[in-house]
């Protein structure tokens, strides 16, 4: 019979992978309640016109990219190829936005249809941030600043944040006729994809990945330019609120970012930690879409980041500095007891003392393999163990249990199996009073 795979780009999570996102997720969710956000989970399955309304039908996102079908109700559903639309969309059916300010983040799955290629796959995951009825430029400069500690305290080295205007609705119809003007003079040099989004959308033409092409545009006409004078001291205020808060800032007036629905800042942060600037991080904000979507006139800014190109960059700062955070935080964790026991009535025992030892907020490790001591120890030393308790025949018969040091040398130290505070005890020695026994609490 023929095994059967995953399909392409569609990416398995092993054990090892899987502590370590949980590990990143856990300090997003620490700095998400300390920003005062609240967590919302949407549907992975929406219809789609959500993502034909609010990404905009000129995109690659929409034109090229996302999986869509007709469901059994004769219904034309998409799998999310990003989070913001359903966010907005969720806002808008449940009345969030007639009870203030929302602050919300989410994390989960997207899906579009790409070549895979290392940190792109067809379902990505996410890590974003939507703050909706928020409209000064503080708001950016604040929604900015989440991201960039985030990704420092993540260990994320080499950042560099590029940040774009692209003004208001106004700004970019005028822009949109220098750039076209500026293109047609100069259409024998676009490439195909160009040429079509020319007659289509010619501000995607600024997000090309073509290099010649990128090339030709370094000489047009950029956004900043065709700013008002309100859009432009705006983005003034934004850049001077940065400095405020020491972040770097990079302009770059070809940053267009590759949905339609932002406007005024746009931003990405990148990290040198793969060779290249590498884009981690990017958002912005986007005053028309809660009302293209069919809510009231608000203004909102977020951003988003790729887990799978982040923990490649992680992966990287780890190799780079082992004694860094990103290389803490990527670690495979060691419990804090690993439990040798082997024979009828030790097993039982031990099974007993790991719950014990459990409740008390330890890690227990019980080897329940039943193979000989020798096999059980060597899986105790690569687990990475401090301490490795033993329960065997005699300690059954006695009523203890053995504790052997593992990482360093020591004498081995016997225990009452019910004194489970002296072993708690001991086992503090090596975890920074990490947990409390259970009498403690």
């Amino acid at each position: 019979m023929t095994q059967l795979q995953s399909l392409r780009g569609m990416v398995d999570l092993l054990p090892a992978q899987t502590r370590r996102w949980q590990a990143v997720e856990a300090v997003a969710r620490a700095h998400f309640q300390r920003s005062g956000l609240a967590e919302i989970r949407t549907p992975l399955l929406e219809v789609t016109e959500l993502f034909a309304r609010g990404i905009g039908e000129a995109t690659d996102v929409v034109g090229k990219e996302m999986y869509t079908f007709v469901d059994r109700g004769d219904r034309s559903c998409t799998l999310r190829p990003e989070g913001t639309a359903s966010v907005v969309r969720s806002a808008i059916e449940h009345g969030l936005l007639t009870q203030g300010v929302q602050k919300l983040w989410y994390a989960g799955p997207m899906f579009r249809y790409e070549r895979p290629q290392a940190g792109r796959q067809r379902q990505f995951h996410q890590i974003g941030v939507e703050c909706l009825g928020v409209s000064s430029a503080r708001s950016d400069v604040e929604a900015i600043a989440l991201a960039w500690d985030l990704l420092r305290d993540l260990g994320v080295t080499g950042l560099e944040l590029q940040i774009n205007s692209l003004g208001t609705l106004e700004d970019r119809q005028r822009y949109r006729q220098q750039l076209v003007n500026w293109l047609e003079a100069r259409v024998d040099q676009l490439d195909a994809d160009s040429q079509q989004r020319l007659s289509v959308n010619p501000l995607r033409i600024l997000d090309s990945k073509n290099p010649s092409i990128q090339a030709l545009l370094a000489d047009a006409p950029t956004l900043l330019e065709a700013l008002s004078d309100e859009s432009a001291q705006r983005f003034k205020s934004v850049q001077q609120l940065l400095k405020q808060l020491a972040i770097p800032v990079q302009l770059n007036p070809r940053l267009v970012r590759g949905l339609d629905y932002y406007g005024h800042t746009a931003f990405e942060i990148t990290s040198d930690q793969l060779g290249a600037q590498a884009t981690v991080c990017g958002g912005g904000r986007y005053d028309g879409l809660v009302q293209q979507l069919g809510g009231p006139p608000t203004a909102a800014v977020g951003w988003a980041l790729g887990m799978e190109r982040l923990m490649l960059v992680l992966e990287a700062a780890a190799a780079k500095n082992p004694d860094g955070q990103a290389a803490r935080l990527t670690a495979t964790p060691a419990p804090d007891l690993y439990l040798v026991n082997r024979g009828q009535q030790a097993e039982t025992l031990a099974l007993v003392l790991a719950r014990q030892l459990r409740a008390a907020g330890v890690v227990v490790e019980l080897d329940g393999s039943g193979a000989a001591f020798g096999k059980q120890f060597k899986r105790a030393d690569r687990s990475g163990s401090a301490w490795a308790a033993v329960i065997g025949d005699e300690e059954a018969e006695a009523g203890q249990l053995r504790l052997k040091p593992l990482q360093t040398e020591g004498e081995e130290r016997f225990f009452a199996l019910n004194d489970l505070d002296a072993v708690v005890a001991v086992l503090q020695t090596t975890t920074d009073g990490r947990f409390a026994s259970e009498n403690q609490r």
